[in-house]
């Protein structure tokens, strides 16, 4: 029978990293280097339309402003994770001018 107290245990100063989730170290491009992508969706939403922001290339920080700029604007909640800000409602229109204004290219996807 083997000892437990004697087995070997490895661990690090940062605990278990199995556990965190990925993180985003992005360098933030300039607006004019990037194509922003506006998809409207309301797969598995309860019917609800939702306008995603995809194709940024922001840190989080800037991703969590330009988030919130977005939710002023159009005048609705919101959220973002994984790279995509989600606004509630079909804004397509408003953003794509907020979005121009600031120096983005922007295309419209979807019908």
């Amino acid at each position: 029978m083997p000892n437990d107290k004697n087995r070997t245990v490895w661990s690090s100063d940062h605990g278990d990293q199995r556990k965190a989730g990925p993180t985003r170290f992005i360098r933030s491009l300039p607006p004019q280097q990037q194509t922003i992508y506006l998809h409207r969706e309301s797969k598995g939403r309860g019917g609800k339309t939702v306008t995603l922001v995809k194709g940024l290339v922001l840190s989080d920080d800037d991703l969590k402003s330009l988030a919130k700029q977005l939710k002023q604007v159009c005048g609705t909640g919101g959220t973002f994770k994984d790279g995509i800000i989600e606004i509630q409602g079909e804004h397509r229109e408003k953003i794509a001018e907020f979005l121009k204004q600031l120096g983005y290219k922007v295309k419209i996807a979807g019908g």
